[in-house]
């Protein structure tokens, strides 16, 4: 601990004359430099002034008692020490002083040794109290700064697993290049059915970034089933049917809840609401609603665009068709609050229209 004897200034307050003097001489002897009020305004307009370590402060003085000086040195000068004397040994007082936040209470008549242990140890709290406070200051900035760090890279993490979803979406088209835009218009068609349901901004935003891992499972079909011109035998569907199971395989072990969705989805994006669809053969809610809604969303788009194997179907005529599958293919709730917004639908469908016909390889709609 260093010596603080002759940095720390001490004002004494007593109405009595004779007192302040000797408690001044006993403390300038210990080294510490001293001045002295003869009541609790005087102080004040000392401390207004003049700075000082530690107080020492008579209870029963005319005008501002002790007491009162005592709170208006907790409200305006927190850091200063207060130490409390009386010629009373009031127990009640005494308690009322520490409360208060006095650091300790003495009794006249104060020997010498008893007013400067009490200056030390005073002396000491208020520089431990202090060393605290800035401490507790220091962690306090240094948490608000490591917060907005983690925030910071909470919104970095958020953008490189949509990073990742993206990526991992182009890796399924560069096998099967259905159509620059696809992914892009079927997981906003997905937002458009998922907003109609009620959920929330973030859920509505899962769903369409989880989307767009809807057929990352088609890395893991042969080229030779993939790319085949013409119609695939039954055993090639059946091995075709398999990229729901390889998308599933792919994202499910992933602890992040964007690919634990994407995976849902992957997996059951080809069931049919009457159980007629694959891999499982589920029935009606018994599908996950994030894959009852990709269906819509990505059998739609199918029909609407052009192929090297087919002409787009107008939206009207696509529209038809999803009529047809109510309640069979698709769930009816979701394929109505689909279909009751097709100018939300349409605007989707301008702001990514594919550049061009697409050569090379084929893709198949969903069946």
């Amino acid at each position: 601990m260093v010596d603080q004897s002759s940095t720390s200034r001490i004002l004494i307050v007593d109405d009595e004359p004779d007192l302040r003097s000797i408690y001044k001489r006993f403390l300038e002897i210990e080294g510490y430099p001293c001045r002295t009020a003869g009541d609790g305004e005087e102080a004040m307009d000392m401390l207004a002034v003049e700075d000082f370590s530690l107080v020492i402060s008579d209870i029963n003085m005319p005008g501002m008692s002790g007491i009162d000086l005592l709170r208006e040195l907790g409200d305006k000068y927190s850091d200063v020490a207060v130490l409390m004397v009386s010629a009373i040994d009031d127990r009640k007082v005494a308690v009322d002083s520490l409360q208060l936040g006095a650091f300790s209470y003495m009794i006249k008549p104060v020997s010498r040794n008893e007013l400067v242990i009490n200056v030390v140890n005073g002396l000491r709290r208020r520089f431990l109290e202090i060393a605290h406070r800035r401490q507790s200051e220091k962690l306090e900035d240094l948490v608000q700064r490591r917060t907005r760090k983690l925030l910071e890279a909470k919104q970095e993490l958020v953008v490189a697993s949509e990073e990742t979803v993206l990526r991992l979406a182009k890796a399924a088209e560069f096998r099967d290049d259905e159509t620059a835009q696809h992914t892009l218009r079927m997981s906003h068609y997905c937002r458009i059915i998922s907003y109609g349901c009620g959920f929330d901004a973030n859920r509505c935003e899962l769903i369409r970034l989880a989307s767009q891992l809807h057929d990352v499972g088609k890395i893991g079909i042969p080229d030779a089933i993939l790319l085949k011109p013409g119609k695939l035998t039954a055993d090639e569907f059946t091995l075709m049917k398999e990229h729901a199971r390889f998308g599933f395989r792919i994202l499910s072990d992933s602890r992040a809840r964007l690919l634990q969705v994407g995976a849902v989805i992957a997996r059951a994006h080809h069931e049919k609401f009457d159980g007629s669809g694959y891999p499982d053969g589920l029935v009606g809610e018994d599908i996950a609603i994030e894959a009852r809604i990709a269906a819509i969303a990505d059998v739609f788009d199918a029909l609407t665009s052009k192929r090297v194997y087919k002409n787009a179907l107008p939206v009207t005529a696509a529209i038809d068709i999803l009529r047809e599958g109510r309640g069979h293919h698709f769930d009816p709730g979701l394929l109505d609050i689909f279909l009751a917004d097709m100018d939300a639908v349409n605007r989707i469908r301008e702001q990514f229209q594919d550049s061009g016909d697409q050569a090379g390889i084929k893709s198949r709609m969903p069946q």
